[in-house]
């Protein structure tokens, strides 16, 4: 038998994914890293944790799953986009890596928005934001010069991980698009953006396909690793096509809804809708894009509840349920890292509103979740206001969606029919992507057709979808209050 293995590196763990020919899943493995909050409004890994998450992972499922290493055909790796490694000419790190949640670039943010804002809604296709690795590399130029002297190569996180394994440096072009140093209508490096850190195109990865095979376990790595020396490695994605991918996402109008540490409403279209409220991303399969809205804090807002009030997340959930729509009053906005869709706000907080006595850590835990889903309500009317056609059908990705409660307070709260797959996760896509780039089978729809299934749906209540859309109202009204007030710092 044939298998693939696929490796995600998200906000909090990476896990890896041994997928057989047969379309079965042989075999799974997690291990957790930390991120780092060295100041408010800082958030940070460190790059050495990805890799020895990797060889933990992969060691992992080749004991789980008993099989010959060398029966492994190829590897592929995914992860978060804008997530930039700086290092020295020799690829040596030098210093952690600012991840997308980050909010310090403020001050660079308001630069490129006053001097460079029409070429890069002309290259890019999007306004800039704390979340684009640009203006990460502006602060580090400004802040941490005795840093930036040294930097001679720039990748991203599943790009370091990988040169780790083959000696390669490469990006794909879906990864690159993330950067904001990346001309979309050229398809390369643009000089002009890269002209404004001062730094040569001729220095940044090479850009290729997600499906190229750019190297192969060396010696080294696969003393670490336990994998075959020479097994192919491709180059790999970014985490979100590759859950898109996993979903089913292969045709127009086709929607994924993700509950991860991030949230995301993604709808296949056959162009790009240059937005303030959309990120625009091309799949990999030709003539297709991914345009999504997001919410920065979205299971990440859950786990952040958990671990500060303690519990574990299957008591919080049955208590929660027990609870009426609306947690008797008490109302959630989850701007941990201020927020993305719709209000490009980097200065908003999340905040409890509506506490009363009666209430308990149940109601705060209910108010998360469904304050969650405002969020995504918010999402969904982006895409409806800009005219995106999209399926009354929407498949539900991430951890949050294996909360039957969770699943079911977004589906009311929406008005969609959530759809759940077998698997659905972005490791999981990215070893099916390595099963289509070297031909075990003939298809993105060759693959989905053998590996993946739809398992159960879950369809809103209309009475519920009521009750919500008037919460809604009440949410947006305390949002618009409390943004005067964070926008005074």
């Amino acid at each position: 038998m044939k298998y693939l293995l696929g490796i995600d590196f998200g906000g909090g763990a990476s896990k890896a994914t041994l997928l057989c020919e047969n379309g079965e899943i042989t075999a799974t493995a997690a291990y957790e890293y930390d991120t780092y909050y060295p100041q408010n409004g800082w958030v940070e890994q460190n790059p050495e944790d990805w890799y020895i998450a990797t060889k933990e992972n992969i060691k992992a499922v080749l004991e789980k799953s008993k099989i010959n290493p060398s029966d492994i055909k190829a590897v592929a790796l995914d992860a978060a986009t804008h997530t930039a490694v700086v290092m020295d000419k020799d690829f040596h790190v030098l210093r952690p890596s600012i991840y997308w949640t980050d909010t310090r670039t403020q001050k660079e943010v308001a630069i490129l928005n006053e001097k460079y804002y029409n070429i890069i809604l002309k290259q890019v296709l999007h306004n800039p934001g704390t979340i684009w690795t640009l203006p990460q590399l502006m602060w580090i130029k400004e802040n941490e010069p005795e840093v930036w002297e040294n930097v001679e190569k720039i990748c991203f996180a599943k790009d370091y991980v990988r040169h780790k394994l083959t000696d390669d440096y490469v990006t794909d072009h879906i990864e690159a698009e993330g950067s904001m140093l990346f001309d979309y209508n050229k398809q390369c490096w643009s000089k002009e953006l890269c002209d404004i850190i001062d730094f040569g195109t001729e220095k940044l990865p090479r850009i290729v396909s997600p499906t190229d095979l750019v190297g192969k376990i060396t010696k080294e790595a696969a003393e670490d690793t336990g994998l075959f020396e020479g097994t192919p490695v491709i180059c790999g994605s970014t985490d979100t096509v590759m859950e898109v991918f996993a979903a089913g996402g292969i045709e127009k109008e086709a929607m994924t809804i993700k509950l991860a540490t991030a949230g995301r409403i993604c709808v296949i279209t056959d162009k790009t809708y240059p937005d303030k409220n959309l990120i625009n991303y091309s799949h990999f399969i030709d003539g297709l894009w991914y345009p999504g809205t997001a919410t920065k804090a979205c299971a990440a807002s859950y786990r952040w509840f958990r671990d500060t009030f303690g519990g574990d997340y299957k008591e919080l959930d049955n208590e929660a349920e027990m609870l009426p729509i609306g947690s008797d009053g008490l109302v959630f906005h989850p701007y941990l890292n201020g927020e993305l869709t719709p209000y490009q706000n980097p200065k908003l907080c999340a905040s409890f509103v509506g506490v009363r006595a009666y209430h308990t850590k149940s109601h705060f835990a209910r108010a998360v979740m469904e304050g969650v889903c405002m969020s995504m309500m918010d999402c969904l009317d982006a895409l409806k206001n800009i005219g995106i056609k999209y399926d009354k059908k929407a498949v539900v990705i991430g951890g949050g969606g294996k909360s039957a409660l969770w699943r079911q307070i977004l589906a009311d709260s929406l008005g969609i029919t959530l759809v759940q797959n077998k698997y659905s996760d972005s490791s999981f896509g990215s070893a099916m992507l390595a099963g289509v780039a070297i031909g075990v089978w003939n298809s993105a729809v060759d693959a989905l057709n053998i590996c993946n299934e739809t398992i159960f749906e879950t369809v809103p209540n209309i009475e519920n979808n009521k009750k919500y859309k008037s919460l809604f109202e009440k949410y947006k009204k305390i949002q618009q209050a409390l943004e005067l007030v964070y926008n005074e710092d």
